[in-house]
């Protein structure tokens, strides 16, 4: 079959190619095996990641929170700009806020200039927060230690495959 590239001894890679044409399935094998690939990792990407925020007493949805806030100009935004940058239902962004608000993490606000508006806003000890979880997630030890060196790797070979599939969002300047 062509295409052996890099495929090693992957069992995964192996068994499907393997068995693809004695079973005879129609087509090549490689949309299957690309998203049981990017499945397999997203899985042990986030266990790891769990174990890791677990111990800063974060949960995924609130690093990822906590993380968007600290990278925002102001350091804040609206629960609607949050849940549509998270790709998170309203709800779930609005529990995770209450989450993070009880740990002292993020305070909200009315907007200065909408008054249905509500703002998140990171507090010092939530910017403390992510610039630990941060470190964490590269520590030689840690539980994303057999992903060392290669995360920007790992991002930059899913960047055109994410970007073609339409996951665009822009951020304007101020935005918030």
């Amino acid at each position: 079959m062509d295409g052996d590239v890099g495929v090693g001894a992957d069992p995964l890679v192996m068994g499907v190619r393997d068995r693809w044409e004695i079973q005879g399935l129609r087509g090549e094998p490689w949309p299957f095996m690309a998203i049981c690939a990017v499945g397999r990792l997203n899985q042990l990407l986030n266990k790891a990641l769990d174990a890791e925020l677990r111990r800063l007493d974060l949960t995924r949805t609130g690093y990822f929170l906590l993380t968007t806030l600290a990278l925002m100009p102001r350091g804040s935004a609206r629960l609607s700009t949050l849940g549509r940058f998270l790709m998170m239902h309203p709800t779930t962004v609005k529990l995770t806020v209450d989450q993070l608000e009880a740990g002292g993490l993020v305070g909200r606000a009315r907007h200065p200039r909408d008054r249905r508006a509500t703002l998140v806003a990171i507090t010092p000890a939530g910017r403390e927060r992510v610039n630990e979880a941060g470190l964490a997630l590269e520590a030689p030890g840690g539980a994303l230690a057999p992903f060392e060196g290669t995360h920007r790797e790992v991002f930059e070979a899913l960047q055109p495959a994410r970007l073609a599939a339409g996951d665009v969002e822009t951020v304007e300047p101020g935005a918030g």
